[in-house]
């Protein structure tokens, strides 16, 4: 063989390791799209989405889509072309993938917080919907976690609403903790508690903690709760995780438990995570959402207002409706019932 062919025979196989390596070889980046869309007032499998239970429920009309992100899952390999892909179609973003996840972090931590992110935005939209419609809520101090092996592991559960420690009303988390520093270590704590709307006593021993000299604790950790009498479940019929449906699951609970309709038979779309005060935040992901809405049918999306600055060149035949709040999101829903309202409504 000349020297010439073996160049040539050379840079062929380096040629083809090179695309083979461009194919192969993952790059630190992960791709959003647009993803599905599910309306909140409809059913899966014959059952409703948001099931109310316990309080006089309407009837509702039109469609109230939550919106989602296709996202490289957490562990999954993306190659250049992909990226580049990615990059360069429509609706589409790349992002590094230490923005995205956190360092360190396996698939099943990942997909563990965003389910406990889902459950909270429930949770919150649930409570912001009744707040709305002046329904009676009362704040509660809640077992956020319970530390297995810890005096209070079986005894306590993550939910657990206390109403008193030792017999004494606790209305706040500080409350909880003064009374279980009372103890000594080795002393028995009694919690009376509300744990799937029954109220029971549980006793539990204190120990001495690893982490504060001589402090009495029961292995357990607080947050905010709240109580209320309505029953409210969900069933999304597939695994969608993060925060952000808040805004969307709120208005579908208040559209249920207020009378008239709310949507006046629109299809209606939206996004935004949602505090139990109805404050709502921004979310990643905007304009595949929007893009995702205008897919299924929406002509109307609701943004939070932390995201009009994320809308640069969108272009969408939906009305943009700019909320802050659960107030304003059902504000400007019933402003467009009313002749004109597209107008009146705030954009961003």
């Amino acid at each position: 063989m000349t020297r010439q062919t073996w160049t040539a025979l050379v840079s062929a196989l380096v040629f083809v390791l090179l695309a083979v390596a461009l194919v192969a070889v993952p790059v630190p980046f992960v791709t959003w799209a647009p993803g599905g869309t599910r309306d909140t007032l409809g059913a899966v499998d014959g059952k409703p989405i948001i099931e109310v239970q316990g309080i006089p429920t309407h009837e509702t009309t039109g469609r109230l889509d939550l919106t989602v992100v296709s996202v490289t899952p957490a562990g999954a390999r993306l190659s250049l072309p992909q990226a580049l892909l990615a990059h360069w179609l429509p609706h589409r973003d790349v992002l590094p993938l230490d923005s995205v996840y956190a360092p360190g972090k396996s698939a099943s931590q990942v997909q563990a917080e965003d389910a406990d992110m889902m459950s909270t935005a429930q949770d919150d939209a649930v409570v912001a919907a009744l707040r709305a419609d002046d329904q009676p809520v009362t704040p509660l101090p809640a077992v956020f976690s319970v530390t297995v092996g810890g005096p209070a592991h079986t005894i306590l559960r993550p939910g657990d609403l206390v109403l008193a420690v030792d017999g004494v009303a606790t209305p706040a988390t500080a409350d909880v903790s003064r009374r279980i520093q009372a103890h000594k270590p080795g002393e028995t704590v009694g919690f009376t508690v509300v744990r799937q709307g029954e109220e029971r006593t549980e006793r539990v021993r204190t120990v001495v903690s690893t982490t504060q000299d001589g402090v009495p604790v029961v292995g357990i950790t607080l947050g905010q709760g709240y109580r209320y009498d309505p029953r409210i479940s969900f069933e999304l019929g597939q695994r969608i995780g993060g925060p952000s449906a808040g805004l969307v699951f709120a208005l579908a609970i208040y559209d249920k438990i207020t009378p008239g309709a709310l949507l006046a038979g629109r299809h209606v779309a939206g996004t935004g995570s949602i505090t139990p005060d109805g404050e709502v935040g921004g979310i990643g992901g905007i304009q595949e959402k929007i893009a995702g809405a205008e897919d299924a049918g929406a002509t109307v999306f609701l943004v939070p207002a932390a995201n009009c600055g994320d809308l640069a060149g969108v272009r969408t035949d939906m009305t943009l409706v700019k909320v802050g709040t659960l107030d304003d999101a059902v504000g400007a829903l019933e402003t467009l019932q009313q002749a004109g309202g597209d107008a009146r409504v705030p954009r961003c």
